[in-house]
C-alpha cells in the first residue's frame, strides 16, 4: 500500500515548537515582515525554531535568519552546543558572489584547403 503525505489539514512535526500557522507565516513572510513576526514570539521559542528549521535542508537558510535574531546564549541553552555553531554561522558575513569564469576566446574556423589564391586550375 502507498501512503501519501497529506496535502491539506497537515499537523506539524511534534518537534516544531510553534504552531503549523505560526511556521506558514514565518516561512512565507517578506524579508521585511520577518523581523516583527519574530519579535513576537519568545527568545526561547525562537532559539528552538532556528535549530529546527536551520536542522531542515530546504529551511536551512531561514534557521539562520532566525538565528541572528536570537543571543548566543539563547541559542545555547535551547539546542546545547549546536547552538554555538548555528549562532557563529548566522553571524558570518555573506558569502561573495561566484563571478562565471571568462569565456574562452573564440575559436578561428581552419580550412585544410590552403589559401584560395593559391589554387591552380589549369
Amino acid at each position: 500500500m502507498i501512503q501519501g503525505h497529506p496535502t491539506s489539514g497537515a499537523e506539524a512535526d511534534r518537534d516544531c515548537p510553534v504552531p503549523l500557522a505560526t511556521l506558514g507565516e514565518i516561512y512565507r513572510a517578506e524579508p521585511e515582515d520577518l523581523p516583527d513576526l519574530l519579535d513576537a514570539l519568545p527568545v526561547e521559542t525562537r532559539a528552538k525554531l532556528a535549530g529546527y528549521l536551520y536542522a531542515k535542508s530546504h529551511t536551512h537558510k531561514l534557521g539562520l535568519v532566525v538565528a541572528r535574531t536570537c543571543g548566543k546564549d539563547d541559542l545555547t541553552k535551547a539546542l546545547g552546543e549546536i547552538g554555538a555553531v548555528v549562532h557563529g554561522q548566522a553571524h558570518l558575513p555573506p558569502p561573495k558572489p561566484v563571478q562565471a569564469a571568462p569565456a574562452a576566446p573564440q575559436a578561428r574556423k581552419i580550412s585544410l584547403g590552403g589559401s584560395g589564391s593559391k589554387r591552380s586550375f589549369d
